[in-house]
Parts: structure tokens; sequence; C-alpha cells
């Protein structure tokens, strides 16, 4: 049966390096915890030669042969993550049917299981993190762990810091609820913009563009600096560096891994 074990398969859950099927699938880069479940759901996993679809089957990836879509796969323990200085007008994925710019044209081919935690809308700039750790990834984007974003944004006109003081207060409500400002500054201006820098947990779509422009000042740049307590720092657009162990470290730390 697909959905079952054998005994001899089942004898392994009670080793001492039996984890979870999707977990292992997330460390040998697969993607994200989720990506892997649907992996194994729909029917792409062995185990030693059976096939499984049962989500919270535990396997030992020391002695078991563990296959997807007939290839063995291989623990990854020494992770890649990434930060990529995202310019304009490149898309936030690996690949575009459009042949529009991607992250893939700016990280070539050397790392081929990387992929993005998070994305930029097209128009805006700066740091994206990638790795091949599934669940690091997981981690990062889940809205249970509000790993903190600055931002960088220029306005259009120009606003007094009791704009900010009330975007940090009392927030603004959108279409989707209400949203508030972590921390916001006003960095520099003149009478034709404002500078300001913002920072926030929400990694809803667009949502610095969308709380400025919904309180009349709309987003003409829009960089990311910071996520959590990765900075970009000198990586110039269009380029990237590794992070270092100290760096995925502390990353790891902020989302409880």
């Amino acid at each position: 049966m697909p959905h079952s074990y054998s005994r001899a398969t089942k004898a392994h859950e009670d080793s001492a390096n039996a984890i979870r099927l999707q977990k292992v699938l997330a460390q040998a880069g697969f993607g994200s915890r989720r990506k892997c479940e649907q992996i194994i759901t729909e029917g792409r996993v062995e185990v030693d030669g059976e096939l499984v679809t049962e989500l919270g089957s535990r396997v030992d990836p020391t002695s078991q042969k563990i296959r997807v879509d007939g290839s063995r796969i291989h623990i990854n323990n020494r992770h890649i993550t990434l930060a990529l200085n995202k310019p304009k007008k490149v898309l936030s994925t690996m690949d575009d049917p459009k042949g529009r710019f991607t992250l893939r044209d700016i990280i070539g081919d050397k790392y081929e299981r990387v992929f993005h935690m998070g994305r930029l809308d097209y128009d805006s700039e700066g740091l994206i993190l990638m790795t091949d750790d599934g669940e690091l990834s997981q981690h990062v984007m889940h809205p249970r762990y509000e790993v903190a974003k600055t931002y960088i944004a220029t306005l259009e006109g120009k606003i007094g810091g009791n704009v900010c003081r009330r975007l940090v207060t009392q927030g603004v409500r959108l279409d989707d609820g209400q949203i508030s400002l972590d921390h916001c500054a006003i960095i520099d201006q003149s009478r034709e913009h404002t500078i300001v820098k913002v920072v926030l947990h929400s990694g809803k779509n667009r949502i610095v563009r969308r709380i400025f422009g919904a309180i009349g000042f709309p987003v003409t740049r829009l960089v990311r600096t910071q996520i959590g307590p990765i900075k970009l720092g000198d990586v110039k657009p269009g380029s990237f560096r590794v992070l270092s162990s100290t760096e995925v470290k502390s990353l790891e730390k902020e989302v409880g891994l």
C-alpha cells in the first residue's frame, strides 16, 4: 500500500536518527517544508523502494535509501545562504516564461538548489535572502516568527514627524486590516520628497507602498536594507554575497532554530 510502510521500514522509525520525511527533503535542498510535503503527497518519494505518501512518516537518513523521482537524495549538512541585492526591473523568481530578468540571472548556475526567502516587487530594490536550507526558509517566511524588515523609502511630498509617529502609534487601515510600523524616522527631505527609514514585521505584498500610498504620500523608490539581523551592507545592485556562519547562526536564533 502506498500510504503505509512495511514492518522492516517501520522499524527505522524507532531509530535515534529518525526524523520526519519532509524535513529530510528540506535538508536535502528540495525547497520549503510545505514544498517538500507536496512532493511527498504527489507520490514522488520512495523509501527503501517503497512509495511513501504519508506526511507523518519518519525515516533514518543515515541508513535508509530515499529517492525523489527515482534519484537518490543526499543530505546536505553544509547549507548555503546568500544575501542578494535585487535591482529594479528584476523579478523575485528563479525563472520567467516571458524572458524578463530574474534572480537566477544574478546568481547563475553555481547554486542550483538555492531559492529565495520572500520577495520584493518588480520596482523595489534591495536585500533578498536565498538558501538551500528548506527549514530555515520556512521559519524566516512564517508569520509566527515575525522577522523585522528595514526599508529606506523615498516619498512624494514633504511629511512631518507627526506623520511618522502616527504610523507607529496608531497605524493605518488598509483593505486587509489595520497595520502599524515598528519604527519610522525622517532621514532627509525637501519640498518635493521625503526619505524615511521604516521597520515593520509584516511580509504582506507591497506593504510599505500601500501604507504610504494610503495616507497620500506615494513611494517613488523603495530599498530593503535589512532582514532580521542580516544587513545588505556594501553588496552592489545585481550582486550577492555568501553569509558567514556567524550571520547564519544569528538568523537561525532570530527564527527559533
